[in-house]
């Protein structure tokens, strides 16, 4: 199972909506996609930068990894709608450790709202469908494509998120299904 978390409260049919596209996808692995509750956002306190108003990525992803372990999931995926960066970057959509089994997603950058457009809850949820795929890709052993198409391109800016599609191109495919057979995971 791939466990779904939301951290803090997010709005229930984007949860959703990502859990139903990712557990469309992964079940021809026989990989189930569950949303198993909200963590809040209290304890990734110390993940907070006040000097960016930012939450450092990497601080979340033990504690999801824990979270997986005690429900002996196949990988952690964690949604927020806090604004997330790494050391070197701006800001980042979202996070994966293959080591940890664990990945973390920021809807914050992929609102409208954020630019000063009107909200769209469509787009957004396409976007935060992309980027949990994208993640979950790197949780399973890929790498980024070079390939713009591929849900695997890495996305600088929004831009590249919504130019890019929301599956793996046929070589990363092939290399997802080779990395989920080393798990034991077989279609």
């Amino acid at each position: 199972m791939i466990a779904v978390v939301s951290i803090g409260a997010l709005e229930r049919p984007l949860i959703d909506g990502v859990v139903e596209f990712v557990g469309d996808y992964y079940s021809r692995f026989g990989i189930s996609v569950e949303f198993v509750g909200e963590v809040p956002e209290e304890p990734f306190s110390v993940a907070f930068n006040p000097l960016r108003g930012q939450y450092l990525g990497r601080i979340f992803l033990p504690t999801l990894s824990a979270l997986g372990e005690k429900l002996n999931a196949i990988a952690v995926l964690g949604i927020t709608e806090l604004d997330l960066y790494e050391e070197g970057l701006n800001f980042i959509f979202g996070l994966a450790n293959p080591s940890l089994r664990s990945a973390i997603v920021s809807i914050h950058r992929l609102k409208n709202e954020f630019y000063g457009l009107e909200p769209d809850d469509e787009l957004l949820l396409k976007r935060a469908i992309k980027e949990a795929m994208h993640e979950l890709g790197h949780v399973f052993g890929l790498g980024h494509c070079p390939n713009p198409r591929c849900v695997m391109h890495f996305s600088n800016s929004l831009y590249d998120t919504d130019v890019k599609g929301s599956l793996y191109c046929p070589v990363c495919e092939e290399k997802l299904e080779t990395n989920l057979r080393k798990l034991g995971v077989s279609p």
